[in-house]
């Protein structure tokens, strides 16, 4: 026997699926009253896209925004009250030794690294979440998977059915993703010499918010290149828009302008890590 479903269909999330067919542009990320992402609609654009002249609204200005943006730089900025805690016994040669392993929450491991390696660090290379579906949802104090998030935000029930018409791409908002990123580049940036280098590793999901928001931390005049390797040979069977992407990039950017230091070259030879 089916059960009954005990709940009303969620008719603005479906007023905004549909809105979003018409008008991809107008949907927006927000925050709802208990301080959660959600999509809404961006109102002063819609109103543009349903006129035929210009409607007056917020001045317009270039620049990559969203909900958490303001908070990541706090949190990025915020002094931590922890110390760096020696494990000898885990160690090979602790005190001899040129090499550092840290294992804990890595905005708190850099914010620490500030204090002996500021403007001293040559070389930075991260492999951050991708934001795809076989990722982890990210904050900076927990992390849960896919499922639980689901049930966490009413989206499904106990026994994994839908609630909702339409799933936010299972909670991996660009704007978590963003706020994630854009905290632990600021300290990065501080840790680099003049002449250092990051490498980043992203896919296509969020390629072009890392470029912007790197643009905006590092300054567009920075940026060295955008590396693209293969990283699959085989058939991707799990892409659903029909087409298998075999390659990832490797974003690359300077602390200082690329013109203003003499005798830089725009060539960057990168080997992929080995599958």
């Amino acid at each position: 026997m089916d059960k009954l479903k005990l709940h009303s269909p969620d008719l603005t999330a479906q007023n905004i699926a549909k809105l979003a067919e018409l008008f991809p542009n107008c949907v927006t990320e927000t925050h709802n009253d208990k301080g959660e992402l959600k999509q809404a609609i961006d109102f002063d654009q819609l109103r543009q896209e349903l006129s035929a002249s210009i409607v007056e609204g917020p001045q317009e200005r270039y620049q990559l925004n969203w909900p958490g943006k303001c908070e990541a730089l706090l949190t990025a900025n915020a002094p931590v009250a922890k110390t760096l805690r020696p494990c000898r016994e885990e160690s090979v040669d602790f005190d001899t030794t040129r090499n550092l392993f840290i294992e804990g929450d890595n905005l708190d491991a850099l914010k620490l690294l500030q204090e002996t390696y500021l403007n001293k660090v040559k070389m930075i290379y991260i492999d951050p979440p991708y934001n795809t579906g076989n990722d982890f949802i990210y904050r900076d104090d927990f992390s849960e998977d896919s499922t639980s998030y689901m049930y966490r935000s009413q989206q499904v029930d106990s026994e994994g059915r839908g609630l909702v018409v339409n799933k936010n791409a299972n909670g991996r908002f660009h704007s978590d993703w963003a706020s994630m990123m854009y905290s632990r580049l600021k300290i990065s940036v501080n840790l680099l010499t003049d002449d250092g280098i990051i490498f980043i590793s992203i896919d296509d999901v969020e390629i072009t918010s890392l470029r912007k928001i790197c643009d905006e931390i590092f300054g567009a005049d920075s940026f060295i290149g955008q590396i693209v390797w293969k990283s699959r040979v085989s058939e991707d069977t799990r892409a659903l828009t029909g087409l298998s992407t075999d390659h990832e990039y490797v974003v690359c950017y300077r602390k200082s302008p690329v013109g203003k230091l003499r005798g830089v070259k725009k060539d960057c030879n990168y080997s992929p890590p080995s599958a």
